[in-house]
């Protein structure tokens, strides 16, 4: 199993004590999900009979792959929450029977979007897929899905958070997690600016409902950059008293 390879090499993570060694059956059973969420995606279930549906579902390639890699994605921060936290009580397991059902619920918008989206692009559409009036109504459904599933990992992370003492987090970790539900929120905040302009916007500006998603990236990159200098700046503090501790002890 992937999961269980990745927890023996400790991959992508430096600094957070691991809590969670082993594969949990919730770990486990939320595999199994995904695995099948990735088994919806696929261009199609049946084999070409000729070249020319062979030529016709290779069309999905590129969306297929847009949409593998969103679902990889929140496949790789759920197996890094609950390595880093080992959490399996039942809020937990709630939270994350949630999340299972928004990823299998979303799999079909989320592949009718991109592909439409990579139809346009490359030029494929033959046969209008969506009338001009609906698109408005698919940003909607898409922004709901992935608010809420941005909002899923905030609840988990808080849920960690609370549990800090149980869990002895230091203080780089406690960092850590205010960090990524930080970044969680700043998620939530372009979906629902997404939601905003396609609902309110009009058709004129419906596209920037899609486009309003590349704010993703650099306000990440922001987030982390101001946390990194944050916790820098806590640690100077602390060596400098320590210091001064020894100083006076001395």
């Amino acid at each position: 199993m992937v999961r269980e390879g990745l927890a023996r090499r400790r991959v992508g993570e430096e600094g957070f004590r691991w809590r969670g060694e082993d594969v949990s059956r919730i770990e486990a059973f939320t595999d199994a999900v995904f695995a099948f969420a990735v088994t919806l995606l696929v261009v199609s279930l049946e084999v070409p009979k000729t070249f020319d549906e062979l030529l016709v579902d290779m069309r999905g390639f590129f969306a297929f792959a847009i949409c593998f890699a969103l679902l990889l994605f929140v496949w790789y921060e759920h197996y890094k929450f609950f390595r880093r936290y080992g959490l399996r009580d039942l809020p937990t397991l709630w939270l994350n029977s949630v999340l299972l059902f928004l990823v299998l619920f979303y799999v079909y918008p989320l592949k009718f979007l991109f592909t439409l989206w990579m139809d346009q692009l490359l030029g494929f559409s033959e046969n209008e897929m969506i009338q001009a009036s609906q698109v408005p109504l698919l940003m909607l459904i898409y922004g709901a899905g992935f608010v809420a599933i941005q909002l899923v990992f905030v609840l988990m992370y808080l849920r960690a958070y609370s549990l800090r003492g149980a869990l002895g987090l230091g203080a780089y970790e406690l960092s850590v997690t205010r960090e990524e539900v930080q970044g969680y929120l700043l998620n939530v905040a372009v979906g629902l600016a997404s939601i905003a302009i396609a609902v309110f916007g009009g058709s004129g500006v419906v596209s920037l409902a899609g486009y309003i998603y590349l704010l993703v990236f650099p306000l990440q990159t922001i987030n982390g950059r101001v946390m990194r200098s944050r916790r820098r700046r806590d640690e100077g503090t602390r060596t400098a008293a320590r210091a001064d501790d020894e100083g006076k002890g001395s």
